[in-house]
């Protein structure tokens, strides 16, 4: 059965680092110049010396996304389910080693959140949760799937890496997305972030997209934690991961997110710091070498960031967030996974997108038309 580990084993983390200190100016125009870019053009494109042609790798991202997606941004809301973890991830609010009270939404609650996020407008919800298996396993996911496809037109799940019959089991009840992040492709230290639980084995996380692949989910959404390691490197290797996968499932669709560091409960300082204009670059880099790849911008980041990625890549955004389980109505002083920076309503987020001459979209398909 072929997996990415075939392909990453191939790969040296030290080897595509001195590889990006090599790129020239005329590699990296050489690149912007080709019609149908290549991985190595990718590389090009987030080398430091890319960054002297940022303003030419803008325009031709706005152009590139207006074509391919028009003038629009597809908004949605996450809704954490529980802050259980049985990992311990020295990143991350809802470690195992953080003495925090813990907290699982009930059927009713989660109800109640959802009644919350529909008055808010949302038809677009991600169900987020800590990875603690006998509390908030399979059968809570879909019990949850259950009682909240009704009322939302799209679900989404990023959760602790599931089985190949188990994402199956959340297909089949109608989840058409699920987000699953590497956290960093830097295997000899990904120990030191993730000491204990089942997130510390590298290569079951490093599989599960194409568990997830295989059970036919129209959606993958990839991503590193910028920040733990050089984002230049890392983001090589999510690339990597990304042409794999879309050579491999053909069939799914698939998005990349660019979760910066945030302050939280027990969280390290970052290991590396990415500037703003570091994390333009990133995403021009992405959507030039890429033109069908979905771009989401969560409230991780700063309300003036967010305002001009509008019109220069991003495709999907979160907005009015909570970080943590019942956030919205149920539990708001429960521990958060991490601070949002934009902590704008759905509706002033919406007004921003109207002004930047974009349609903010709710909902952009239903169930009831996609055979489910």
């Amino acid at each position: 059965m072929n997996s990415f580990k075939d392909v990453f084993e191939r790969y040296h983390w030290d080897e595509i680092k001195a590889k990006l200190g090599k790129v020239t100016h005329s590699d990296v125009l050489a690149s912007l110049q080709k019609k149908h870019k290549t991985l190595d053009d990718f590389l090009n494109l987030i080398s430091p010396v890319a960054a002297t042609e940022l303003e030419l790798m803008a325009k031709m991202t706005r152009q590139l996304t207006q074509k391919r997606f028009g003038k629009t941004i597809q908004l949605y809301a996450p809704m954490y389910l529980s802050n259980e973890c049985q990992n311990i991830c020295t990143y991350c609010g809802f470690s195992l080693d953080n003495n925090v009270r813990r907290k699982t939404l009930s059927d009713t609650e989660l109800m109640i959140e959802a009644s919350v996020l529909k008055s808010m407008g949302v038809s677009h919800v991600l169900l987020v949760s800590g990875e603690a298996n006998k509390t908030v396993g399979i059968s809570y996911f879909l019990n949850a799937v259950r009682l909240l496809r009704p009322h939302f037109a799209n679900i989404s799940v990023e959760v602790q890496p599931l089985s190949e019959e188990e994402y199956l089991q959340l297909h089949q009840e109608g989840v058409y997305s699920v987000l699953v992040y590497q956290e960093t492709y830097h295997q000899e230290v990904y120990k030191e972030y993730h000491p204990k639980g089942k997130k510390s084995n590298f290569h079951f996380r490093l599989d599960t997209p194409d568990r997830i692949g295989r059970a036919g989910i129209h959606k993958i959404g990839l991503g590193v934690l910028l920040g733990l390691e050089d984002w230049r490197v890392d983001s090589f290797f999510n690339a990597l991961h990304i042409d794999y996968l879309q050579k491999q499932y053909w069939k799914s669709k698939f998005s990349v997110s660019f979760p910066r560091l945030r302050p939280a409960e027990g969280i390290i300082e970052p290991n590396f710091v990415m500037e703003d204009k570091d994390l333009l670059q990133l995403i021009c880099a992405y959507r030039i070498w890429n033109e069908d790849l979905e771009i989401s911008i969560s409230t991780r980041e700063n309300e003036k960031f967010r305002d001009h990625i509008i019109s220069l890549g991003a495709t999907t955004m979160s907005a009015a967030s909570k970080t943590n389980p019942g956030g919205y109505a149920v539990d708001v002083e429960s521990l958060e996974q991490f601070e949002t920076s934009d902590e704008r309503s759905m509706e002033d987020v919406k007004n921003v997108i109207r002004k930047a001459g974009y349609d903010p979209v709710m909902k952009d398909w239903d169930s009831a038309y996609s055979g489910i």
